[in-house]
């Protein structure tokens, strides 16, 4: 449990006043600490007035001579003040005689420090005594020493009565302990004393208010459909992004999503995928204990997961992508300036920042993470400088990621050692990963054992996949095992991908469904696979949805093609359209041949008519033929050619039959053969032919007839014949029959 601050200060003074003043000091302590002499009162009114000037807590020798000279002289404020001063300074024997003659004059400052003098010398039953003297004339300094006396006893009726009566006087203290209590028991109310704490000053408050706001913000975002903003790298976030290296597997080829690269970020909980190396520990956000590949790990104080969200930025690394980053669990923003209304999540940002520039490191590391999500870098920077040079190592790990993104490399892995030397296992999965793809296999291994000694179990998901990338596949499925029954989801689907590549089709489904139950999308397109591979649509298709769901792109894709196979075009739709925003080049061309299927077919172009702007469907035709979809390509050089755009048509069927496409060879070839090239056409029909092309072949038939070159032209005949369709079979045999019957003539 994190607790309070200051266990017993009397900021007020004078005889039995109600006000309090002063600074607040705010250092956290356990609940069993004994309360020291921080937080002695030194401040003294001698007029019964409450005052809000303090003397310094390192009085001159004159200052002291003249207070002892008053206090023998029998002034009670005095004997107070010189009370306090020689408490601080550890002269128990000293300051409590005067203590004791000021508590018997009334004076309430003195009740409350001889307190905290005989709780320092083990006397808490009579310490609790003087402080509810103190209490009771109004000290709030006191009911909130007296309400963690109650509460180290476990008295918690007691402690909330005193602690609340602190609180209610404005004692920040007072209003940081009952907010601990009261958020130790669950109530809703703790916001509002962690709230009152923070305005007055204390950091510790104003950090775990930040929190809580925090935490609200992100149940708000995915109440509503968003993307909760988590700690970590995802995400990050972690950031947010799809595995780097997923596989498609297919049923045919047998290639399963899963294996081969090595993650470093850190982030919490996304599917990780096929083979990233992981760097980071169970944390909130961009890699979690469960194995998110392509997350943050958390920098925060607690674990929880989530994907990176958070912000993922990959590099090579080695056997596979690296995603990394730095993202925590908790944020803060930079000055977001006045406004009229701020968001749940920009005021977490503001209580961070007030907590940071206070000397929080942890709200500092926080506040990095906030800003790096946000784009500001420089300032995201500073502060994770500040953070680790105050010794936060996730601090450093973070900056490292940030340097790293940045292009310097050497100044990272600096920082990565630091934070790996201060026992962070994401830095050292992040050293693993850099040595990695400088081809450093043995300095690799050794860091990724050190992130494994740390507890960040992706240090052994990180060595399963570099012996897998060295064929040393026995003790890749070791340390794959390893990270498995450790819970590492992804390390699960890349166990279950190494026994199914070894035909233990038996022992990896459960791994995958291990795997998918964590969490892992690719273990969940895996099983789609696994069960399209027996025949066994339905749960094929249950998995894929489910992966779908989850934004596996394939999966959408596969979800797509079997609605539009069942004829339920709109469903289908939805999910093309989600799989061809997410990079499928086949998702594209199907989705536009479901729009291009709803148009009426173009008419013949009116003289003097406009050019009609592209429809939808030729935007994502041209989007697949970018990414290299051969059929897509043909489709945009067709509706170029109707353009009446040549060149344009000429480029897109070059670029198809130069990929293997038998149509855009033909194609090619007709344009060619217009413009007069017949033996460039020749060229690109003799290839469309080879490839299967009947129509390819018959043309070449054709051209041989008209050459004269008989005997060709019925072997281009035959050819024809045997690929079809009928009606090019038919033709070619009429030609054929016309040839033969020449060359016997």
């Amino acid at each position: 449990m994190e607790f309070m601050g200051d266990r017993a200060t009397l900021l007020e003074t004078g005889r039995f006043v109600h006000r309090h003043a002063g600074k607040v000091a705010d250092a956290t302590s356990p609940a069993n600490a004994v309360v020291n002499t921080d937080n002695v009162d030194n401040t003294h009114n001698t007029d019964g007035a409450s005052s809000d000037a303090g003397v310094d807590p390192v009085e001159t020798a004159g200052a002291e001579a003249r207070h002892r000279r008053a206090a023998e002289g029998g002034d009670t404020a005095s004997m107070s003040v010189l009370g306090a001063l020689l408490l601080r300074r550890g002269d128990l024997d000293g300051a409590e005689a005067y203590l004791r003659a000021a508590t018997a004059e009334g004076d309430r400052a003195a009740a409350n420090n001889l307190g905290v003098l005989l709780h320092q010398r083990g006397y808490a039953d009579e310490a609790a005594g003087w402080w509810r003297i103190a209490a009771v004339a109004g000290s709030a300094a006191a009911a909130h020493a007296l309400g963690r006396h109650f509460r180290e006893r476990g008295d918690e009726p007691a402690a909330e009565y005193w602690l609340r009566q602190s609180a209610e006087q404005g004692h920040a203290l007072g209003a940081y302990a009952l907010a601990d209590l009261l958020e130790h028991r669950g109530d809703a109310g703790a916001e509002r004393w962690l709230r009152a704490a923070a305005e007055q000053g204390h950091r510790e408050a104003a950090y775990r208010l930040a929190r809580a706001l925090e935490r609200r913000a992100a149940q708000e975002a995915r109440a509503g459909g968003a993307v909760a903003l988590v700690m970590g790298r995802s995400g990050p976030a972690a950031r947010d992004a799809e595995s780097a290296c997923r596989r498609a597997l297919s049923a045919s080829d047998a290639v399963i999503s899963g294996s081969g690269a090595v993650v470093s970020g850190h982030g919490a909980g996304g599917g990780a995928g096929g083979g990233v190396p992981v760097s980071g520990s169970a944390a909130t956000a961009r890699v979690d204990s469960a194995g998110s590949a392509s997350a943050r790990q958390d920098h925060g104080a607690t674990a929880a997961a989530g994907s990176r969200a958070g912000l993922a930025q990959r590099s090579g690394a080695g056997a596979g992508d690296v995603a990394t980053g730095p993202v925590s669990e908790d944020g803060a923003s930079g000055e977001l300036g006045d406004r009229a209304e701020l968001s749940v999540l920009d005021e977490a940002a503001q209580w961070y920042q007030q907590a940071a520039a206070r000397g929080h490191r942890r709200a500092a590391l926080h506040l990095g993470a906030i800003l790096e999500q946000r784009g500001e870098l420089k300032e995201a920077g500073r502060w994770y400088l500040t953070a680790a040079k105050d010794g936060e190592a996730r601090a450093a790990c973070a900056l490292g990621f940030l340097l790293r993104d940045a292009g310097d490399e050497e100044s990272a892995a600096v920082w990565w050692l630091r934070a790996a030397q201060d026992g962070d296992g994401n830095a050292a999965n992040a050293l693993g990963a850099l040595h990695a793809a400088r081809g450093e296999q043995q300095t690799a291994e050794r860091w990724y054992r050190a992130a494994m000694d740390a507890g960040d179990v992706n240090g052994a998901y990180n060595l399963g996949l570099l012996c897998a990338a060295q064929d040393r596949t026995p003790q890749a499925e070791q340390w794959y095992r390893r990270a498995a029954y450790a819970g590492h989801r992804e390390a699960a689907n890349a166990l279950a991908v190494l026994l199914l590549q070894a035909g233990d089709a038996t022992g990896a489904e459960p791994w995958f469904s291990k795997a998918a139950e964590a969490g892992s999308v690719d273990a969940a397109f895996n099983l789609g696979i696994l069960h399209v591979g027996r025949d066994d649509d339905r749960t094929a298709l249950t998995w894929y949805e489910r992966a779908a769901a989850a934004g596996h792109t394939e999966a959408a894709l596969q979800v797509g093609i079997a609605l539009l196979r069942d004829g339920d075009e709109q469903a289908a739709e939805r999910h093309l359209r989600c799989a061809a925003g997410g990079g499928s080049a086949e998702a594209a061309f199907r989705l536009a041949t479901v729009l291009d299927s709803r148009q009426p077919p173009p008419g013949p172009p009116a003289l003097g008519e406009p050019v009609a702007e592209k429809s939808e469907c030729e935007e994502w035709y041209e989007r697949a033929a970018e990414m290299g979809h051969r059929r897509a390509q043909v489709r945009v050089g067709m509706l170029a050619a109707a353009r009446g755009d040549m060149a344009e048509a000429a480029r897109w069927y070059r670029e198809a039959a130069e990929a293997g496409s038998r149509n855009g060879a033909f194609n090619l070839g007709l344009l060619l053969a217009r413009e007069g090239s017949e033996r460039e056409a020749a060229l690109w029909w003799s290839r469309a032919a080879r490839a299967g092309h009947g129509r390819a072949a018959l043309r070449l038939a054709l051209l041989a007839a008209r050459r004269g070159e008989l005997t060709e032209g019925q072997r281009w005949c035959a050819r024809a014949v045997e690929l079809g369709p009928a009606e090019v079979a038919e033709r070619a045999a009429r030609l054929r029959e016309a040839l033969h019957q020449e060359l016997t003539a």
